[in-house]
């Protein structure tokens, strides 16, 4: 089969040309990111393969349908940035990745966790520049902390255990309560109790509509002084104007994302020697307490062998005629 994949990396080249010698299929690969400008380019291509940050509205959906194009191949497993209803109505089918390393971003999660905690970025550049002084680089003692989890999913069941290991107390919200957690001693909590009690709040839930911008003024009033909040899921799960006033009112103590609301335009991308314009972005990098990471939590080998061998398993699956069932979004 032909595929346009579209928003290439060198690390997408890599691991699909690695991989892909095992499935008869034809990959071509577009830098462009997909928008109504660039689905030309998929003309004469049977399958599309996108990335987060690809636009996937109506408008690309109904090119693309007219261009001839009957699957849309997910490398991530998010799909809240695809029209479904379009799709639908197109008789286009979607799969994606469902689960290529629920471990990767845990890990990360945790990673922006120690690295705001006990300032490791800072006291690295401090003695890169002969800087050997601890002057403002005191931190806290996870071990006994609360930390608040929303949406245990696969990431957040990983993320539950690696922050039971540190000895924290683990408080959890999800509308579907899972019964290993329980046994293991994650206590579920509403959603009131568990932004008042924690210390962390971190978020690993997946973007609907229902929690689009669940953290905002509302929720942070609800939050510990000094609280910190983790985001490793999606940028718009967070009111980015509201955790800026209350960063500057000291209600946020620590702020780590890897996401952001607006990131397709600069993610993924180099803009060392451009001007960034976006200027919410840049006042949140003109906090000294926020860490901000462009979307690299699930950038693990593993993960990467995973998505690219789900996604071209996806796509030998349609070409059979069959879908594997966990990782169908929806059928023509």
């Amino acid at each position: 089969m032909k595929i346009a994949l579209f928003s290439t990396k060198s690390y997408d080249r890599e691991y699909f040309d690695r991989y892909g010698q095992d499935y008869p299929h034809e990959i071509t690969y577009f830098d462009n990111r997909l928008t109504s400008q660039s689905v030309p380019l998929a003309e004469g291509f049977r399958a599309v393969c996108a990335f987060v940050n690809d636009s996937l509205d109506a408008e690309v959906i109904e090119k693309l349908s007219a261009l001839g194009v009957e699957l849309l191949v997910l490398r991530c497993a998010g799909y809240n940035h695809v029209d479904l209803d379009a799709a639908k109505k197109a008789k286009m089918a979607i799969v994606r990745v469902p689960a290529y390393s629920p471990h990767a971003v845990a890990e990360h999660a945790v990673a922006l966790i120690l690295t705001l905690n006990r300032k490791t970025h800072k006291a690295y550049n401090r003695v890169r520049e002969g800087n050997f002084s601890l002057d403002r680089l005191d931190g806290f003692d996870l071990y006994q902390k609360t930390i608040g989890v929303i949406g245990t999913g696969k990431i957040g069941q990983v993320f539950c255990k690696i922050m039971q290991g540190f000895g924290c107390k683990v408080l959890a919200y999800d509308p579907f309560p899972n019964k290993e957690l329980i046994a293991q001693g994650i206590v579920y909590s509403s959603m009131e109790e568990l932004l008042k009690t924690s210390d962390i709040v971190s978020l690993h839930c997946p973007l609907t509509p229902e929690n689009y911008h669940l953290i905002q003024a509302d929720t942070l009033d609800k939050m510990k002084e000094g609280v910190m909040i983790i985001n490793s899921s999606r940028g718009a799960l967070i009111d980015t104007k509201a955790i800026i006033k209350a960063l500057k009112s000291r209600k946020v103590g620590y702020l780590g994302i890897d996401v952001y609301e607006q990131e397709a335009d600069f993610f993924f991308q180099d803009h060392s020697e451009t001007i960034i314009t976006d200027d919410t972005l840049m006042r949140l990098m003109s906090f000294p307490n926020v860490l901000i990471t462009s979307h690299q939590g699930f950038f693990t080998d593993e993960a990467l062998a995973q998505i690219a061998i789900t996604s071209l398993e996806n796509l030998t699956a349609f070409e059979k005629g069959e879908f594997i069932e966990e990782n169908t979004v929806l059928r023509a």
